[in-house]
């Protein structure tokens, strides 16, 4: 298991106490829009995001946030960034 495949399970629980969504209804391949996450959505998503890991993501970062799974591979980006763990490319 890879550090994104553990952060899919924080994200999907972000995803679904911040929206109060189904549990069942959240996977790793769930398209955030499908889940009825539009862009102010994405923004509350990542503010969510940044409170609970104590990180900052760029706003930038927020057109990568299309699915579970790439949510938490710019949240890994995010930890890596901050710890001084790696350097994302």
């Amino acid at each position: 298991m890879t550090v994104v495949d553990d952060l899919c399970a924080e994200v999907a629980k972000v995803v679904i106490d911040t929206f109060r969504l189904d549990p069942g209804l959240v996977s790793q391949d769930s398209p955030l829009e499908e889940l009825g996450i539009d862009s102010k959505g994405r923004v509350r998503l990542l503010a969510a995001l940044e409170v609970h890991h104590d990180v900052t993501i760029d706003l930038d970062q927020l057109d990568r946030f299309t699915d579970i799974t790439a949510v938490a591979e710019v949240l890994a980006e995010a930890l890596n960034e901050r710890t001084g763990t790696g350097r994302a490319s």
